[in-house]
């Protein structure tokens, strides 16, 4: 299994400098090739979602589309995927971010009653809870 990198990841789905997607396909259709699993961390995932949104300036909704559709490779593994899905099921109708989704999913998993939380938007979320 080989990880990838934020910087890997965005170029693979962005496609906007055709060197390196190219090297990016190349990287990952090698792996897979070789039967091998494409591994994608919860940081790298949280990274990939913020340049996704603050530099490109892609919706919501095609960051959820995206994400859902790489949870739907079975070429490609995930850290704790299903709390991915949670974060992105609870993202889709929540005004907080992303990663606060995640977090509170997270933290969840792991056995906590509660998420404190400075954020007013993630305070609003299931599970948290105003520091």
């Amino acid at each position: 299994m080989l990880g990838i990198d934020t910087n890997v990841l965005v170029r693979f789905l962005v496609r906007d400098d055709d060197v390196q997607f190219e090297k990016a396909r190349k990287l990952i259709a090698r792996e897979v090739t070789a039967g091998r699993r494409v591994f994608i961390n919860q940081l790298v995932l949280m990274e990939t979602e913020w340049v996704l949104r603050s530099r490109y300036v892609v919706p919501k909704n095609r960051i959820i589309e995206a994400i859902s559709g790489l949870l739907n490779a079975t070429d490609v593994q995930f850290e704790d995927e299903s709390a991915i899905e949670e974060a992105l099921f609870i993202w889709k109708d929540a005004t907080a971010d992303f990663a606060d989704c995640l977090i509170g999913a997270k933290n969840r998993r792991m056995g906590c009653r509660a998420t404190a939380t400075f954020d007013v938007k993630a305070a609003k979320l299931s599970g948290f809870m105003a520091a």
